[in-house]
């Protein structure tokens, strides 16, 4: 189906513009100027009016759960979320049962979201202490990256040999995308977070994640994983990056094209801080841990002059029972978050310019995606259109997650996404769904 989405203001590369978008065959066909004659035929019509218009957001972060752990999530419901959310292409981490540790689980993992998922896909090969054979088969134009758990966190795949880290810097063929936070030093504060537990000394509720989890322990490990890929020249991607110290580490005076690390962070590290822990305890507990005050002001700073280039979600869904009974050590790290990301960082004091550069532009230059990121003709047409002055309350009710909640309930936001295209087809539409075509796999314009 064609779709004429006429009279918008597209936020692209840097600009913000009237223009209207004919789509044809899955593909940007034209982009037509304020009062540029166009002849549409009988395309489906768009009113745009008031609307804007953007690349749709590239997620390269996400736990969808799939296989193994579907009772908390799967590739169906986490895309649909994506998708009312102007997310249309994800990446999905390797920590599921089984574990994404093989090529063949890999392929598997493709398999069901040809069959199940309504947004664009790619899947991560987890690195482990002894697949490092499986890694190096990894073909760089299909598959996102290799995922490296520098710091243990659900599902455990912890690669903590420095002789195998040695080797998948050196070695891997494809971007490594890193959990640094250091397992010694987490384990120690956790020792010593018990042993004054069990002497009165301290309460043990949600507010002791940022001092377990502490900044030195994030320092600690994303600086060994950046000492390593300058040194072996290995191309190195820091996820969720969520303190003001880490931000030594990365550069803002080179073209993203031209960067070798690269650094991002999520959304809840931008909206909530340690005094939020009172409130949503272990709602927002997730690791790495959200921090302070200050760590969050630096973050925000460090999106605007170029330290940070991408924002992901880390959006990983449980339950809301995983979460919230127990105690500080049997509570699930992690919660969804994907439906509303766009609209919270838009919240979030930075211009929507920059926004579409963070989530949509950078992420597709970074990993090198094949077509998409920018609204460009003869790119593929993966939009979004963002009413901006529909202000609303986000509530779990109207949670399209599997798990049914979210931690930024009761927030006030002040735009919605309001249609959703996915490789040409509209597959949301002012909170329904069109299921008729299922997302593609992406590409890499990689060697």
């Amino acid at each position: 189906m064609n779709y004429w989405i006429k009279n918008a203001t597209l936020v692209n590369e840097g600009q913000t513009y009237g223009a209207s978008v004919f789509v044809s065959d899955g593909k940007i066909a034209k982009i037509v100027g304020e009062g540029e004659p166009f002849d549409a035929g009988n395309a489906t019509v768009i009113d745009a009016t008031g609307k804007y218009l953007i690349p749709g957001v590239i997620d390269e972060h996400v736990h969808f759960r799939e296989p193994g752990l579907t009772h908390k999530a799967d590739l169906y419901t986490e895309s649909r979320a994506a998708v009312a959310g102007g997310v249309t292409s994800f990446m999905d981490m390797p920590n599921t049962n089984p574990q994404t540790t093989t090529q063949e689980l890999l392929q598997q993992k493709f398999d069901l979201a040809a069959e199940k998922s309504l947004a664009n896909y790619s899947f991560y090969l987890g690195a482990t202490n002894d697949n490092l054979p499986e890694v190096v088969k990894t073909d760089p134009r299909k598959v996102c990256g290799i995922k490296l758990f520098m710091g243990s966190s659900t599902g455990n795949m912890l690669v903590d040999k420095n002789e195998v880290l040695v080797r998948l810097f050196r070695e891997s063929p494809c971007l490594i995308a890193a959990h640094c936070e250091d397992e010694q030093t987490i384990h120690e504060n956790t020792v010593c977070c018990k042993d004054l537990a069990s002497k009165d000394q301290v309460v043990v509720d949600a507010s002791i994640h940022p001092f377990i989890r502490t900044v030195e322990a994030c320092y600690k490990s994303s600086s060994k994983a950046v000492d390593m890929a300058e040194k072996f020249g290995a191309r190195l991607h820091v996820m969720h990056v969520s303190t003001q110290r880490e931000l030594s580490l990365f550069r803002n005076d080179l073209p993203l094209e031209q960067k070798r690390i690269t650094a991002e962070t999520c959304p809840h590290y931008l909206w909530f801080d340690d005094r939020d822990y009172e409130a949503k305890s272990y709602a927002i507990k997730c690791n790495p841990a959200i921090k302070s005050h200050r760590d969050k002001e630096a973050l925000l700073q460090a999106l605007r002059n170029g330290l940070i280039d991408t924002i992901g979600t880390d959006h990983a869904p449980h339950l809301l029972e995983e979460k919230m009974t127990g105690d500080y050590f049997t509570s699930k790290s992690g919660f969804p978050s994907i439906q509303h990301s766009l609209q919270v960082v838009m919240e979030c004091g930075v211009d929507l310019p920059q926004v579409v550069q963070l989530m949509c532009h950078n992420p597709a230059m970074l990993y090198q995606i094949d077509r998409r990121g920018f609204i460009r003709e003869g790119y593929f047409a993966d939009l979004a259109l963002v009413d901006p002055k529909a202000s609303h309350q986000i509530r779990n009710a109207y949670e399209h997650t599997k798990c049914g909640w979210t931690p930024y309930d009761g927030v006030t936001v002040s735009a919605m996404v309001t249609h959703t295209f996915v490789n040409g087809n509209l597959v949301y539409e002012n909170g329904g769904f069109h299921e008729d075509h299922q997302g593609e796999r992406l590409l890499f314009n990689r060697e």
